[in-house]
C-alpha cells in the first residue's frame, strides 16, 4: 500500500496539538477506560480461579503447586493497579511496566502447568491458555492509546519465544514434522510455534492500526464536541440544535416562512446608565440583567435570536414549534418586568426594560456567505415590533403589542388601547395596545 493510501486509511491527524481542555477530556476518558480494563481483568482471573477451583488439579505425589500462587499474584496485582486508577496514580511508565508483568504472569501461569501435572517442559507448549495472550491484547485497546496494545503484543510475543527456548533447553523437547505426532504426544511442531508467535504479532499490529485510526477520530470528534458546546453559547441552544441536527449543511438562504410572535427588548436609559460605569461594571451589570431575563424567557419558550448590545430579539414558533406563540410573548415580556421590577443589577442599578411584540409572517433562516452564516429572523412583522419596542418613549409603557398579537393571544389577558399609530416604514395607521395581567396568565 502506497503512504498517501495508507494515511487515507489511517484518518486525517490533527493540525495542531489540541487545546488543554480538550486533552484534559480524553485524558478522563482514558482514565475511565483503565478503570474497565482493570475491572474486566479482575473477572477474568476470578474466572480463572473459580476454574482451577473445579478443575483436576495435579497428579498424585505433586508436592508443590504453582497455579495458585501465580493466580493469587494475578490477582494482587490487578487489584492494585484497580486501586491506582481510582486514585489516577497510573502514569504512562505504571502502565507500560503494568501490562509486562501482566504478560510475564501469564507466560509463568503457562510455565507452571509442566511442573503442577509434572510433564516435559514442551507440555506448556499446547496450553489452550495461550488464547488469553489475544484477550489481555484486546484488553489494552479499551484504551484508545496504540504503545499499550503494542507493549502487550510485544510482551507476549517475547513471552513465548522465552518459553519455547526454555523448552527446547531443557533437554525434553522432541521436534517433529508429522502434525498428528504432534498433537498426540509432547512433541513440538516448529512451524506451529511460528504460527503463534506471527499471530501474536499480526493481532498486535492490526489492533495498533486500528487503534491510531481510532485515536485521530477520536481527538477530532471530542474537538469538535467541544467546538460546538463553545460556539453554541454564542447562539440559542434550539439554534444549535437545528443547525447540528439537520440533514444537510446549513446555507445561505435556508429558512422557512411562518406565523410567529417576536418581542424585541431594550434597556431604558442604557446610554446614560453606561456612560457612569466602567467597562468591568458594565460587563458584570449586562451579565446579571441577561441571566435574570433568560430564565423567563425559557421559562415561556422563547429563543433569544440575537443580542444587539442590550436588546435582544426574541422569537417564538420560529425554531421550535408553539401553538401558544402570541400568549407566551406577552407572558414573556411580563415575565421579565416581574424580573427587573424589584432587583437591582450590578452596583445596586435598577433597569427598566421596554418591550414591543408583533404577530405576523416572517422567514427564519441563514444569511450571510458560506464561510460565515447568521441564523436570525426577517421581514415586515419583525421590524414592526422593533418600531413598538421604541415607541414605548412616547407613549410611556414599557410593553406594546399589535392588533395582531392581540388577537392571537385569545382569553386570558386584558389590553388596554393605547393610540393608534403609523410605525415608521408604514403607510397604514397601527392599533397598539399594552397588556394587563390577569390572574389566569401569571407567568
Amino acid at each position: 500500500m502506497r503512504l498517501p493510501a495508507l494515511q487515507a486509511a489511517l484518518g486525517q491527524p490533527p493540525r495542531a496539538a489540541p487545546p488543554e481542555r480538550v486533552r484534559s477530556l480524553i485524558a478522563a476518558q482514558q482514565l475511565q477506560s483503565e478503570i474497565l480494563i482493570g475491572w474486566v481483568q479482575f473477572a477474568l482471573i476470578v474466572f480463572w480461579i473459580l476454574l482451577y477451583t473445579v478443575a483436576p488439579k495435579t497428579s498424585a505425589g505433586t508436592r508443590f503447586l504453582p497455579v495458585p500462587w501465580v493466580l493469587g499474584a494475578f490477582l494482587l496485582i490487578t487489584l492494585l493497579r484497580l486501586v491506582l486508577a481510582h486514585r489516577h496514580r497510573l502514569t504512562p511508565p505504571l502502565l507500560i511496566a503494568g501490562v509486562i508483568v501482566d504478560m510475564a504472569l501469564l507466560m509463568g501461569l503457562i510455565w507452571s502447568f509442566h511442573l503442577q501435572y509434572e510433564q516435559p517442559a514442551p507440555f506448556y507448549l499446547k496450553a489452550p491458555t495461550l488464547l488469553y495472550v489475544f484477550i489481555f491484547i484486546a484488553l489494552r485497546a479499551l484504551r484508545f492509546e496504540p504503545v499499550y496494545v503494542v507493549a502487550a503484543g510485544l510482551a507476549g510475543a517475547a513471552g513465548w519465544v522465552a518459553l519455547l527456548v526454555y523448552a527446547a533447553m531443557s533437554g525434553e523437547m522432541a521436534v517433529t514434522r508429522n502434525y498428528v505426532h504432534y498433537m498426540t504426544s509432547n512433541s513440538v511442531l516448529v512451524g506451529a510455534e511460528v504460527d503463534k508467535i506471527l499471530s501474536i504479532l499480526l493481532v498486535t499490529a492490526v489492533l495498533a492500526l486500528g487503534l491510531v485510526r481510532s485515536q485521530r477520530i477520536l481527538y477530532r470528534s471530542v474537538s469538535e464536541s467541544v467546538i460546538a458546546r463553545d460556539l453554541s453559547r454564542f447562539v440559542s441552544p434550539e439554534v444549535a440544535a437545528r443547525i447540528t441536527t439537520g440533514a444537510r449543511e446549513l446555507r445561505p438562504g435556508d429558512g422557512e416562512v411562518r406565523v410567529a410572535s417576536v418581542l424585541f427588548t431594550d434597556i431604558e436609559r442604557f446610554s446614560t446608565i453606561s456612560e457612569k460605569l466602567t467597562p468591568e461594571q458594565l460587563l458584570s451589570m449586562l451579565n446579571a440583567y441577561f441571566a435574570a431575563v433568560s430564565e423567563a424567557i425559557d421559562r415561556h419558550g422563547g429563543v433569544i435570536t440575537q443580542y444587539q448590545g442590550d436588546a435582544m430579539l426574541i422569537t417564538f414558533n420560529t425554531i421550535k414549534d408553539d401553538p401558544d406563540h402570541a400568549a407566551n410573548a406577552v407572558r414573556t415580556a411580563l415575565a421579565i418586568q416581574d424580573a427587573t421590577r424589584n432587583r437591582r443589577f450590578g452596583d445596586g442599578l435598577q433597569l427598566r426594560t421596554r418591550c414591543g411584540i408583533n404577530t405576523g409572517r416572517i422567514v427564519a433562516g441563514a444569511v450571510g456567505t458560506p464561510e460565515r452564516l447568521l441564523y436570525t429572523v426577517h421581514g415586515d412583522e419583525v421590524n414592526v415590533a422593533a418600531r413598538l419596542e421604541q415607541l414605548n418613549k412616547s407613549t410611556g409603557t414599557t410593553i406594546l403589542a399589535t392588533e395582531s398579537t392581540v388577537q392571537a393571544v385569545g382569553a386570558g389577558f386584558e389590553f388596554e388601547r393605547v393610540a393608534e399609530v403609523t410605525v415608521r416604514g408604514r403607510s397604514q395607521p397601527t392599533a397598539v395596545y399594552t397588556p394587563r395581567l390577569r390572574g389566569a396568565a401569571a407567568p
